[in-house]
């Protein structure tokens, strides 16, 4: 016998991977979309019985392809329907030749069509890679839940309407659309770095899914970072200048290597200054900033590259006050230079305020337009705490607890706040 344990397992693991396969052999969003569903639903009723099948991920694909099947049954005239059943019963979806060969990855270069903007681009892939919901996924765009669901709608439609191909596109097609593959794959791992709701600070799954995705996107546009495809004398890589995919493999993998003392044995979340540094990945941390080293060879910086240097200063760290924050904060005025934002001004003040005093940090905070986002009010509360301003501090805790639907953090802003008032 088995629970809801095992679907909710196989729904995170194999979910992105289960509709890139029948997106591929379909050519159609909301039908593979639909299938896969079905057969995770399906999966409820039988798995409890039967227990779960030797390889989950097959039993959805193939379980999905036959959903799909009979759907095109109905709807198909009986020459098509031959013609479908024909291909959708082939033990093996044909191979599809091209540059890029994992279907996930695939499906990623597929979907950042031009057509669509930018935004569209990554809330769709969200939506089919991670399995993100449109709530979680607007979240991480800072909207509200029915503008990225009008957004998503949209992009389904121009897809469907301009007859835009589920194909590889061509090697000359693919750097303009690396910008919005590396948003993509950075968003998967943030959304597993902190999840935007649920009982879990971490997604261990999606930030799995993000290194995994980003070591093939170095392998392909470099390839020789790690010599992994020296034996292939007729492969070339993709785009061998493109740093800032190391960049941004050097920055997963060096704030994956603090996932292990994020959280207390209780679960709570440990913030940066408090952990145990001992328990941090020095193998992923010795990866990145080798990384981090031979960008900086390059003398390309942009965004992925000087966060990950600002992360690569973290990890030189001993302890928590042997933190170089003048050498952070200069980082981050490059990054403000090369991506302003008020995400990233936010940051910047965080390091200000390590450097300057809470009161030049807490100036640069109020100019910040981001009302609805809980880490401008939970580092509002930090630095009035630090101004000796307790009841301000307090509103600041409350503002941010309201505004979060992650439960391990919003305990962590709770017993802040709570110790703030037993010891004003």
């Amino acid at each position: 016998m088995t629970g809801p344990t095992d679907v909710e397992r196989a729904f995170r693991t194999e979910y992105g991977r289960a509709v890139a396969v029948l997106v591929r052999l379909l050519g159609d969003i909301d039908l593979a979309e639909e299938a896969v569903q079905e057969a995770f639903a399906t999966a409820v009723d039988r798995w409890a019985v039967d227990g779960p099948p030797p390889s989950p991920a097959g039993w959805i694909i193939t379980t999905a392809r036959n959903r799909a099947i009979d759907r095109r049954r109905r709807e198909a005239s009986r020459a098509a329907r031959h013609a479908q059943a024909a291909l959708l019963y082939a033990p093996e979806p044909p191979a599809e030749e091209g540059p890029v060969r994992d279907d996930r990855l695939r499906l990623i270069f597929t979907c950042c069509h031009p057509a669509l903007a930018v935004p569209a681009r990554v809330g769709l892939t969200l939506r089919l890679l991670g399995g993100l919901s449109t709530a979680e996924i607007a979240r991480a765009f800072l909207v509200p839940e029915p503008t990225m669901a009008q957004r998503l709608v949209r992009a389904k439609a121009k897809i469907r309407d301009a007859g835009i191909p589920y194909r590889v596109p061509r090697d000359a097609d693919l750097p303009d659309r690396l910008r919005a593959v590396l948003a993509v794959v950075y968003l998967i791992f943030t959304e597993g770095h902190t999840a935007s709701a649920g009982e879990r600070l971490v997604r261990d799954e999606l930030c799995a899914e993000a290194i995994r995705l980003g070591r093939l996107l170095a392998d392909e546009c470099s390839g020789s970072w790690r010599g992994a495809r020296r034996a292939e004398p007729e492969w070339s890589p993709l785009m061998p200048d493109e740093p800032e995919v190391l960049g941004l493999l050097a920055l997963m993998l060096l704030t994956d290597a603090r996932r292990g003392a994020r959280t207390a044995p209780d679960g709570t979340l440990v913030p940066l200054g408090a952990q145990d540094r001992g328990r941090w990945d020095r193998a992923l941390i010795a990866e990145g900033q080798a990384l981090v080293r031979r960008c900086l060879r390059r003398g390309r910086p942009g965004p992925y590259q000087i966060q990950a240097a600002i992360n690569a200063v973290h990890s030189d760290a001993a302890t928590a006050a042997d933190t170089d924050w003048r050498q952070i904060l200069a980082l981050y005025d490059q990054l403000v230079a090369h991506a302003p934002g008020p995400v990233v001004a936010l940051n910047r003040a965080v390091a200000l305020a390590e450097v300057a005093g809470p009161a030049a940090a807490l100036a640069e905070v109020d100019r910040l337009d981001l009302a609805g986002y809980h880490v401008l009010h939970a580092v509002r509360a930090d630095l009035l705490r630090r101004l000796d301003r307790p009841a301000e501090a307090v509103a600041a805790y409350d503002a941010a607890i309201a505004r979060t639907d992650n439960i391990a953090e919003r305990e962590f802003l709770r017993r802040s706040r709570d110790l703030l008032r037993s010891h004003p």
